[in-house]
């Protein structure tokens, strides 16, 4: 049964990012379907996984990070215009039967992601 799962890691704190609310969009075209909406617990982590089984299927998603409004809330930025807002990123799921996990590592100033196990 495929799935799919993210989470979050403040690489600034050294720490999971709690309370970043995502969004994951079904891309079709120039169409963007939102999917569903969570926020990471204390581990930085999705209560449960984004989809699962006939949920998934193959084809493009984006998962859209509210990065900025952790960073102000966990105070390493402050109220004017952010180097890093929302980070959206755009991924394919070639086959539905697989896992597939995106986390998301953050720091003010910097992101990076990679499809994890």
């Amino acid at each position: 049964m495929g799935r799919l799962s993210t989470h979050v890691l403040d690489t600034a704190k050294g720490k999971p990012a709690a309370g970043v609310r995502i969004m994951l969009y079904r891309i079709s075209g120039q169409s963007h379907r939102k999917v569903k909406e969570v926020v990471t617990n204390a581990d930085g982590r999705t209560d449960g996984p984004m989809l699962e089984g006939a949920a998934l299927e193959a084809g493009t998603y984006e998962l859209v990070f509210c990065a900025g409004d952790y960073l102000r809330a966990s105070g390493q930025v402050g109220e004017g215009v952010l180097f890093l807002d929302e980070i959206p990123i755009r991924f394919g799921v070639p086959d539905a039967g697989q896992h597939y996990h995106v986390p998301l590592l953050i720091s003010p100033f910097g992101y990076s992601t990679y499809r994890g196990s």
